[in-house]
């Protein structure tokens, strides 16, 4: 049977064609009002719709329509929102860059709003959140990623509690998404070969706001049935339909950018899933500017920026060789590159033949800037790649850090941005990069804060009871069990939540390990508590699944049933309710396993208190004021000594301060010192935890020098690139010769504090000129193991000027601020030195004495 497609779309009444715009930008899905507009058109059509407004307007009837085309007070409402749209859309930027100029960011998955299903949890969150933000900001900044025709599986239970899952299909033309179209009206095509066979992937867009998501779909008629699965299912198939995931994502998103008119002036990769971006644009100017691949390196690399955000080395992607032969070798023929140098673009050791292909070594390796996504995450990353940069001390291994934010208007609760609009001001939500604003939260009393927040609680209950009818209904269970789903919960108690995935490190059942104290807990009528629970785990992760189980069969203990549920198929729509109408933010992971933990961000901007391992953000966010901290910052050998320590101080807290304090009333019913923590906790998010905050650091740091760097390396034919190519193949040839043949102190070694100790050395350039290296002195206190904590670095100063140009052996002095009494050391060091270079240690050159 032969099928012929053809499309219907809503027969929208002329004054309701802004209601089209409108459901076509996610600018709605952080503007409530917007989405009143469609819950007053049809509540049943955008219930049906799972808050989807482009799919509402299909499913409302026609004589509705006319009607509220004819109804003044809704077409008021219209005209405001729109109004408010308009003036969004062409507001004041906060960059005033060169617009022409754009960033490609690359993401494996993006949550944008519940109607777009194409993420699975923490990562895609903030990819969304960042491009929601650029929109705020005005950045030059696209996002690129797939369209999963499946998404994330869909999450339910069995009777016994086992997580079993299902993949609904995706219906792209009831969605907020549209094709690109070419200037002939043509649907765009780009085309990557894989594993020899060309893939053909459209390309689709989706708005937010003044940003776009450009999301490449292999699910047409050109490609072969395995090739369509490519862009089947998030995070799904074997390692081989990863890789070729990855393959689509990192070349065919190039190319699909330059196919849609936008040249890439620079590449952010979220995760290392994307990397083989980096290979695309080398390709690109190795094939179409007749650049070597060194030369092209040299001229990508300033442009490129990669975020890791796996803290442990074994959750970074790899490839077995064999596989990357499959697919790799004609990209690597045509980047001029032998097989084994392109294997060793993924390698910690190129050496090692048997050393499998890493998507993370890739990235660093061909991007200039890298940061872990918490303070505490970059220093692990520094100690995870710190093989890249062999002899460098961990201090300086060039990974930085900038701390994830969330985008503020989309995670705080409709009612208390109500309230914050009042009395913050317009600035709030027409200038969230003023972060001061947050100092007028003081203006707000605390009967109003606090009875704003009784109102979300009394929702996320009634939201929990119909959830829970639903899950108990799917499972074919009595009517009288569904019925008791009414006495679930109380909307006056102490409301704690755990929702985040279900990996073991994140300890969902921590509490659960001293079940006696926990029923305790819960049955306590005078002080009562309940838990709320939320997450996926992984569909081949048993682990985590068996953490789900032995949560649902507690919960199902009479005893504690009504106090304890778990909630089924977390999404964005739960964790919304969640994050808003808590009391209570609990995060367990071990430290430091939390790379940085957004959830709990989500969770203080709307007043919940965080009771939390020092671990991820709350590592740089805990003061007592604002929450409580699990232990203090400890990390244990030992698994199950550190669950039983970290256990009995979770209890400990809960015990003795945070339930008391949350039940200490006064006549009035408030607990004011609670509040208290609500205001600080709410300032110190708004503060430091915004995405704007974390978007204008990543301007700062990154955006603009990579912007800067296109300009200058890519001008006048690729010069400079070529030149840093030259200079860096004649130093790495070279390098071998540099000797520090000697360093010695003139005078005492005994120095008093605000003296200075004069240290000279003798080094041998071989045929390398003095200019082409950077001779330094490293120093600082010594540890009792012998090693310069807190380093500081100091330029030597070549004696004589008439042998600079000649290289050979050099005489080279500084001397030594003496500002610390104690145990000190120094040690020389020779660096490559040129105007042009980016880097500021290129791996491989670092010679010590």
């Amino acid at each position: 049977m032969k099928i012929i497609p053809f499309t219907v779309k809503a027969n929208l009444p002329e004054k309701l064609m802004p209601l089209k715009e409108l459901a076509y930008n996610l600018w709605i899905s952080w503007n409530f009002e917007a989405i009143r507009l469609f819950i007053r058109l049809d509540y049943d059509a955008c219930l049906a719709s799972r808050q989807n407004p482009a799919k509402t307007l299909g499913l409302v009837t026609q004589e509705r329509l006319e009607e509220a085309a004819a109804d003044d007070s809704y077409l008021a409402a219209l005209e405001r929102v729109c109004s408010r749209f308009r003036s969004y859309l062409d507001g004041e930027r906060w960059y005033s860059g060169n617009m022409t100029r754009t960033i490609a960011y690359f993401s494996m998955e993006y949550g944008l709003d519940t109607q777009l299903p194409i993420y699975s949890g923490g990562l895609g969150v903030l990819s969304g959140d960042h491009l929601k933000t650029a929109s705020d900001l005005g950045l030059p900044l696209v996002g690129v990623g797939l369209l999963y025709r499946q998404g994330y599986f869909r999450q339910y239970l069995n009777p016994d509690g086992f997580q079993l899952e299902t993949y609904p299909e995706n219906d792209w033309y009831n969605m907020p998404i549209s094709i690109c179209a070419d200037k002939d009206g043509e649907a765009v095509r780009i085309s990557v070969d894989i594993g020899g066979e060309l893939v053909i992937a459209q390309v689709w867009e989706v708005k937010i706001g003044r940003s776009s998501l450009y999301l490449l779909d292999a699910n047409i008629d050109e490609n072969s049935p395995d090739n369509r699965l490519i862009t089947a299912t998030l995070y799904g198939g074997d390692r081989e339909m990863r890789l070729r995931q990855e393959l689509l994502l990192g070349i065919g998103g190039i190319r699909a950018i330059f196919a849609l008119g936008i040249t890439p002036a620079a590449a952010h990769m979220n995760e290392g899933h994307s990397a083989f971006l980096g290979l695309e644009r080398i390709r690109r100017l190795v094939a179409e500017q007749g650049l070597t691949f060194k030369q092209a390196l040299q001229a990508v690399k300033p442009t490129n920026i990669f975020t890791t955000h796996t803290p442990v080395s074994a959750g970074n992607e790899r490839f077995a060789v064999d596989l990357m032969a499959k697919y790799f070798k004609k990209i690597a023929a045509e980047l001029k590159l032998d097989w084994q140098d392109f294997l060793a673009l993924g390698r910690e050791n190129p050496a090692d033949s048997g050393e499998p292909f890493c998507m993370t070594v890739l990235a660093l390796k061909l991007s200039a800037y890298a940061n872990g996504v918490s303070s505490l995450h970059g220093q692990v990353s520094k100690k995870m790649w710190r093989k890249l940069w062999p002899g460098l001390p961990v201090a300086e291994v060039p990974i930085s850090a900038i701390t994830n934010g969330i985008h503020p208007r989309t995670w705080i609760s409709h009612d208390l941005l109500d309230l914050l609009d009042r009395y913050l001001g317009p600035s709030f939500n027409d200038r969230p990069m003023e972060f001061d604003i947050w100092e007028r939260l003081e203006r707000i009393s605390d009967e109003e804060l606090f009875r704003t927040h009784e109102r979300r609680r009394e929702r996320l209950v009634a939201f929990t009871r119909h959830r829970l009818k639903a899950q108990l209904e799917s499972r074919g269970k009595s009517a009288a069990e569904i019925e008791a789903v009414e006495g679930a919960l109380s909307p006056y108690a102490l409301t704690i939540s755990f929702a985040r995935r279900f990996a073991t490190y994140k300890r969902a059942n921590l509490l659960l390990k001293d079940p006696e104290r926990l029923i305790k807990l819960l049955t306590d009528n005078e002080h009562p508590v309940q838990l709320i629970f939320a997450g996926k785990a992984h569909p081949h992760d048993l682990d985590g699944k068996e953490l789900i189980k032995e949560i649902i069969h507690f919960a199902g203990n009479p005893e504690v049933r009504s106090r304890i549920v778990f909630l089924e198929d977390y999404d964005m729509t739960i964790a919304r309710y969640l994050v808003s109408g808590s009391d209570l933010w609990l995060n367990t992971p071990l430290r430091p396993m939390e790379a940085s933990g957004t959830s709990g961000m989500k969770a203080a901007f709307n007043g919940v208190l965080n009771l939390s391992i020092l671990d991820g953000w709350w590592a740089e966010a805990f003061s007592p004021d604002c929450g409580w901290a699990i232990g203090q910052g400890e990390e244990y050998k030992e698994k199950a000594l550190q669950d039983e320590i970290e256990g009995k101080a979770l209890y400990n807290l809960l015990e003795r301060e945070i339930i008391p304090m949350f039940y200490s009333r006064g006549r009035d019913g408030l607990p004011r010192e609670w509040i208290k923590r609500m205001k600080n906790s709410m300032s110190m998010a708004g503060r430091g935890f915004s995405s704007h905050r974390m978007l204008m650091e990543y301007s700062d740091k990154f955006y603009l020098p990579a912007l800067a760097n296109y300009e200058a390396f890519s001008g006048k034919g690729f010069t400079r690139a070529k030149e840093v190519a030259e200079y860096i193949a004649r130093v790495q040839d070279q390098w071998g010769n540099i000797q520090v043949e000697h360093s010695m102190v003139t005078g005492d070694r005994r120095r008093r504090v605000g003296e200075k100790l004069k240290v000279t050395a003798r080094v041998d350039l071989g045929s390398l000129a003095a200019d082409d290296v950077l001779v330094e002195l490293y120093f600082g206190p010594l540890s009792p193991g012998g090693e310069i904590g807190g380093a500081r670095r100091m330029e030597m100063r070549p004696l004589k000027a008439d042998n600079l140009g000649k290289g050979g052996a050099l005489n080279y002095e500084t001397e030594i601020p003496c500002d610390y009494v104690g145990r000190q050391g120094y040690a020389v060091r020779v660096l490559p030195r040129h105007p042009f270079l980016i880097e500021p240690f290129p791996p491989g050159l670092l010679k010590w004495g």
